[in-house]
């Protein structure tokens, strides 16, 4: 595990994992808390669309995001969601993003807050929507840290009894009320950077300390905690621990965050298995970075090219699964 974790960089290159042809019995027998995610598992787990499938059998998501100045955010996410193969999407943003967002993104649907700048009120009646028929909400990109919307997060939490997915804003509002914490639905995903999890779950002296606390905060709260990082890993409630490795430096920009969040979202509906969703979601995100590198190399990709690419992402993951077969 030491040779995924940031602080050890220096002494570690670039990592390349070798068949050195152990039994497979070994591998499948061996009791460990921790795996490194690959091809087999995420071919276990991706889903091939079924051929007389319709849009209501993909689900609909709901992105909560946006403020006056961070329209950008809510655009890379409700585009992440859709690409990501969600049946429908809809986002609830503030006035000022009406014509940027139908504009943009003219496949998603749009609820408008009453608030021209922030998010203020989710009133489901008034758009004759019911909260519980999406079956995917995600909250936070470029939300803002006003106390209005922190009340809007709070009624999700007491409205809506499916899991969530969390990030950006949303959890910067929750390290402002901790009470939050608890009243989060079950199996809920929260995606931090490391400031993000020290402002939410405390300071840790080490990364090693880092995951030890996401493993003990996710079995705790009976949550799915996504520490993003080079290798991110997934804390789930049963006490595992998944490293990625896909993703690249070219990622470490603005925006990366919120096209993530688009993408579990948009899965979180098809999938309804939260666990399954992060380990595929956070795969598909760097899988789609990797290949957004080889073309605009890392220093020149940006959040969006992540969304372009998640096509060619889905293609080699469905090439595998069929070799696989």
């Amino acid at each position: 595990m030491s040779f995924l974790l940031t602080e050890n960089a220096n002494f570690t290159g670039k990592v390349h994992i070798l068949d050195i042809g152990l039994h497979t019995h070994y591998y499948d027998f061996a009791e460990t808390s921790y795996e490194l995610i690959d091809k087999k598992i995420i071919s276990a787990i991706y889903k091939p669309r079924d051929p007389f499938s319709h849009k209501g059998n993909f689900g609909h998501a709901l992105l909560v995001a946006g403020s006056y100045g961070k329209m950008g955010a809510a655009a890379l996410s409700v585009k992440a969601c859709l690409r990501t193969g969600a049946g429908l999407t809809t986002c609830h943003i503030p006035k000022c993003g009406y014509e940027i967002i139908q504009t943009a993104i003219p496949e998603a649907m749009v609820m408008t807050d009453f608030n021209s700048s922030i998010i203020t009120k989710i009133d489901p009646d008034s758009y004759r929507e019911d909260l519980s028929k999406f079956n995917g909400i995600g909250v936070g990109p470029g939300i803002g840290t006003a106390t209005e919307t922190r009340k809007v997060l709070q009624e999700i939490f007491e409205v809506y009894k499916k899991p969530v997915v969390l990030d950006a804003d949303a959890l910067n509002l929750i390290s402002s009320d901790k009470k939050l914490l608890n009243k989060i639905s079950q199996n809920s995903i929260l995606t931090p950077h490391p400031k993000e999890f020290e402002r939410v779950f405390g300071e840790t002296k080490n990364d090693f300390e880092r995951i030890q606390l996401a493993q003990q905060k996710a079995k705790e709260l009976d949550l799915v905690i996504v520490l993003k990082g080079h290798h991110t890993c997934i804390a789930t409630p049963n006490g595992k621990v998944s490293f990625n490795n896909t993703g690249n430096a070219g990622m470490a920009k603005g925006g990366s965050g919120d096209v993530l969040t688009g993408i579990l979202t948009a899965i979180v509906g098809q999938y309804h298995d939260t666990i399954n969703s992060a380990i595929l979601g956070v795969y598909l995100h760097g899988l789609a970075g990797d290949i957004a590198a080889e073309k605009n190399s890392e220093e020149a990709m940006i959040a969006g090219d992540i969304v372009e690419c998640l096509g060619e992402a889905f293609l080699s993951i469905s090439t595998e699964d069929n070799n696989a077969d």
